[in-house]
């Protein structure tokens, strides 16, 4: 049980609640301001603490801000002195530490101070310098400039035991694809009026390269047609099953510039564990198709899934390296609602994880990459993050714009969510299309009149 008097701050704390496994501690906050002083009481049974700190703010959502900063940290303090734990982000739960150093940098001051404050170590905080560095040139081009495109298309021959997505097994689904794949077409024409420089365009799943070739023909020329030359252009082609050389010659063809093939691991017995039906020999072969067309090429890797330890891990980022892909983004397995994972395990231990992504960062920064973004998500194992790692040079624009939120993003598809950015980030508007696929296909025609109405 959990109880704070303060509303706005229960969600806050909860996820520092939950960092710690404390659901059933009998946690009671209580929040109260006197000025710049923030005051926070937390009580456990007999052990009862205070903690005063100083936050200067103006304005309601300010010191909103303040508050939920000034609590979580109470929190943790508390928390951490109870159970004699700590964690590598510290009294950090949001999902972009990135966000947060370029805040304090914009105010003219190091970020360092502030993390420090919260709690996080250093390792972490020379991390995030490397990512501000890596991101230094795009951040800097595509900063309240052009927008990003997303096309979602929510397929995959099976449904991974780890995922939460709204993807769907494509027997269960295959009914809806072609009206689907007719959807997305008119949200992208309606999108030829808008006059927007599109800095990257990218096609994301689920794996899209389920839909026929003929399919993914007509979806790429839809693209090209709002004038995207130029711009970075990925297909997450996701699986090696459904790799082919007709779709790989007919992305070439459309200006398609990256491609990520996404195993998660090289140990057959966990794609089989996790429920995939392809080998780790055919994720090499793939990966070799691609590579002969020139593509710049993404692999994804998850550490901590079932049945695997550091060994497995160590072994499959030894494999993904000696392949020499431009990039290569290392994920924390992460307890999501929806993941038929998550039905039978209520909590992963985090320590041989945290041994995974300690290996992957000296592994890939001897192996001359440097990390280029950085989020971390809700329920993940051992409060890690998920990182993308780039050869010099090759840091995907797509990725550095949705995730420090510095240009709009038109998303089309099944779950999609557009946002117009203003002020270079001080301000976003969202729109969501229904994740339902039969839901989005009966909305579709209103889904194009609100997103006009967004950007117009």
């Amino acid at each position: 049980m959990f109880i704070t008097d303060t509303a706005y701050l229960n969600a806050e704390l909860m996820d520092v609640v939950r960092l710690f496994g404390a659901e059933d501690a009998g946690i009671v906050h209580t929040f109260r301001r006197d000025g710049e002083n923030y005051i926070n009481t937390v009580r456990s049974g007999e052990e009862c603490r205070t903690y005063t700190d100083v936050w200067q703010a103006e304005g309601e959502l300010a010191l909103r801000r303040c508050a939920k900063r000034s609590a979580k940290l109470a929190l943790y303090l508390f928390l951490s002195e109870l159970t004699g734990k700590t964690f590598p982000w510290g009294a950090l739960t949001g999902i972009r530490p990135t966000k947060m150093a370029y805040a304090e940098l914009s105010e003219g001051r190091d970020f360092a101070p502030l993390f420090r404050k919260f709690c996080v170590s250093e390792e972490n905080i020379a991390m995030i310098r490397r990512v501000l560095a890596a991101q230094g040139e795009i951040y800097r081009k595509n900063r309240g400039m052009g927008a990003d495109l997303f096309v979602g298309l929510p397929f995959c021959p099976t449904k991974c035991e780890y995922c939460s997505f709204i993807t769907a097994p494509m027997p269960a689904v295959q009914k809806y694809v072609g009206e689907y794949t007719d959807c997305v077409i008119s949200e992208l024409e309606s999108l030829k009026g808008m006059d927007i420089k599109f800095n990257s365009v990218y096609i994301g799943g689920g794996t899209p390269f389920c839909l026929e070739n003929e399919q993914l023909t007509r979806i790429y020329a839809a693209i090209n047609a709002l004038g995207t030359d130029g711009a970075e252009f990925t297909v997450e082609a996701g699986r090696p099953d459904t790799f082919t050389d007709e779709k790989l010659a007919a992305c070439k063809e459309a200006g398609v510039t990256r491609i990520c093939v996404n195993p998660q691991t090289f140990s057959d017995e966990t794609l089989a564990r996790i429920g995939r039906r392809h080998t780790a020999e055919q994720v090499i072969d793939a990966y070799h198709m691609a590579e002969k067309y020139g593509f710049d090429i993404n692999i994804d890797l998850i550490a901590g899934l079932p049945g695997e330890d550091p060994g497995d891990f160590r072994n499959s980022l030894s494999i993904a390296v000696q392949l020499q892909p431009e990039n290569i983004t290392v994920h924390s397995l992460c307890l999501k609602s929806g993941s038929r994972l998550k039905e039978r395990v209520s909590r992963i231990d985090g320590g041989e994880i945290d041994e995974m992504i300690a290996f992957s960062r000296e592994m890939l920064t001897s192996a001359g990459y440097e990390p280029y973004y950085l989020y971390r998500q809700k329920y993940q194992a051992g409060a890690n993050e998920n990182t993308g790692w780039c050869r010099p040079g090759k840091a995907c624009a797509y990725n550095i714009g949705t995730m420090e939120e510095i240009c709009s993003n038109i998303a089309v598809g099944a779950g999609a969510i557009s946002k117009r950015v203003f002020g270079g980030g001080s301000r976003i508007e969202r729109l969501a299309s229904p994740k339902d696929i039969p839901s989005y296909l009966a909305k579709c025609a209103a889904i194009i009149r609100e997103r006009l109405k967004l950007f117009e």
